[in-house]
């Protein structure tokens, strides 16, 4: 069995990270992080006019008609470069969307109309009355400039999925927050009304999908912080050697590479597994997440200490990878929450006499 991506996805990583190179390098990022707006139209509307929005939906409904694995290669180029705009909550909410039958909402969101996703964790006191919501989210990303929000909310049957028009309710204030290339708000309704999408099915398909697609941006912010680390190790001479010489940054750099390796897998096995609806997709999605958010810390916490004092400057772009990752760790779930997740998981198989490998 052949476990590489294939040629035609090597050419769209390869075509993906062209595009994000020459139109998301890290002066942009910063720039966009240093503005008030906190995100990048032009880059959106460039990336919609590529159809990236579009990479998983079927043709017959305007779409590339590719797949999650896919999705999560551009994920994985897309949290390379950082990239300052709502790609990976507008794909989340247009699979939504889909699984809903909603084809109205589909159509608007693969032509550019930009969502966030409002994930219902224990700190979140969202809850619905038939099609009225009220309470306040965790904070979410991209709140304060998305024209869309799917809201995960509890209602008399469980977690049901909530379509919100913030451009008819309003939307909320850019809050103070660590990660300056992503504007961050508390989505707050006080009798709002809804489109219910869905209930608990649809719920615990937008989990999986969300930290599927986490893991893959993860995945590839964690990537470019151990390549810097690997070129900053050459580079940087101490007592006449380079430091990359000495056995303690050689354990560094090697344990980030078996973290980032791990990600790869998990990332791209719970992209498999929800591409072809395998019955371990919410498994492996929370396996992927869970990963990906402890592998992700300890890879930062290495570059760090492979940078030495200029990791912690303003200057150097290794801050903005670390931020990134510390909100994706907690985006659609942290890993207590996975894990708990995944212990449910494999009771349920245990208890009814199944293999849990």
């Amino acid at each position: 069995m052949d476990f590489d991506l294939s040629a035609d996805q090597l050419t769209l990583q390869d075509a993906a990270r062209e595009f994000l190179d020459d139109q998301c390098p890290p002066s942009r990022v910063r720039a966009v992080s240093e503005s008030d707006a906190r995100w990048d139209p032009e880059l959106w509307a460039a990336m919609v006019d590529l159809g990236w929005l579009g990479v998983a939906v079927p043709e017959a409904e305007g779409g590339l008609g590719l797949g999650i694995v896919e999705l999560g290669v551009l994920l994985e180029q897309a949290g390379r470069h950082l990239v300052p705009v709502p790609f990976l909550s507008t794909a989340v909410a247009i699979d939504g969307a889909r699984r809903a039958g909603d084809s109205g909402l589909v159509a608007r969101l693969v032509g550019g109309a930009a969502a966030c996703v409002a994930w219902c964790s224990a700190r979140s006191t969202m809850h619905a009355v038939g099609d009225v919501l009220s309470g306040r989210s965790d904070p979410v990303a991209f709140a304060p400039v998305a024209e869309i929000a799917l809201v995960v909310a509890s209602d008399a049957d469980g977690p049901a999925v909530f379509a919100v028009d913030l451009e008819s309710v309003g939307r909320p204030a850019v809050e103070a927050a660590m990660d300056l290339s992503r504007p961050l708000g508390w989505l707050e309704f006080d009798a709002v009304t809804a489109h219910r999408l869905g209930g608990a099915e649809l719920a615990d398909s937008l989990t999986d999908l969300g930290a599927a697609a986490t893991a893959a941006e993860l995945l590839g912010s964690s990537s470019v912080a151990m390549e810097l680390s690997v070129e900053y190790a050459k580079d940087r001479v101490q007592f006449g050697r380079p430091i990359g010489s000495f056995q303690a940054v050689k354990h560094r750099c090697a344990d980030m590479l078996v973290d980032v390796e791990g990600m790869r897998s998990s990332a791209y096995w719970a992209a498999w597994c929800l591409d072809v609806g395998d019955d371990d997709r919410s498994i492996a999605a929370s396996t992927a997440k869970t990963w990906a958010g402890d592998a992700s810390k300890r890879v930062m916490a290495s570059a760090l200490q492979v940078h030495g004092g200029i990791g912690f400057t303003w200057e150097h772009d290794l801050h903005l990878y670390m931020k990134r990752a510390q909100l994706d760790q907690e985006s659609f779930g942290d890993t207590v929450w996975h894990r708990a997740r995944l212990g449910a998981l494999l009771r349920e198989k245990v208890d009814a006499g199944m293999s849990v490998l």
